[in-house]
């Protein structure tokens, strides 16, 4: 029951395979939306960072726009700069070591060839 519970739940009929081959299972129709999502974000992401082309010298930021501050809301966003940039540095390392995390998973699943929750006896 354990491995299978998450597919039970979501009414899907899914065989557990290894992470690494699980993105070519995922349909188009889940990875088309997904894919767009992202993309519409990035592109949202570059048109408040960056200058035109044509407006300016290539990848040049705005003068008004800080990398990583795209407007959180209030209460989620330091009001002064030192504390915004502590905030930031955790940010990147956090992001970092769940890459890092990730990675390892990736690697231990090609050694061994089973999956993650395999590995860890469910």
């Amino acid at each position: 029951v354990g491995e299978s519970t998450p597919t039970i739940t979501y009414g899907m009929d899914v065989h557990h395979t290894i992470a690494n081959n699980q993105i070519p299972e995922v349909p188009g129709t889940v990875l088309f939306p997904f894919f767009l999502a992202i993309n519409i974000a990035e592109a949202a992401r570059a048109a408040t960072g960056w200058v035109e082309p044509g407006l300016g010298p290539l990848f040049t930021l705005r003068k008004t726009y800080y990398p990583g501050d795209i407007g959180f809301g209030a209460g989620f966003k330091p009001t002064n700069a030192k504390d915004f940039n502590t905030m930031q540095t955790k940010e990147l390392q956090n992001g970092r070591l769940a890459m890092l995390a990730a990675a390892g998973m990736c690697v231990q699943e090609q050694i061994n060839g089973k999956g993650i929750l395999e590995n860890l006896g469910f």
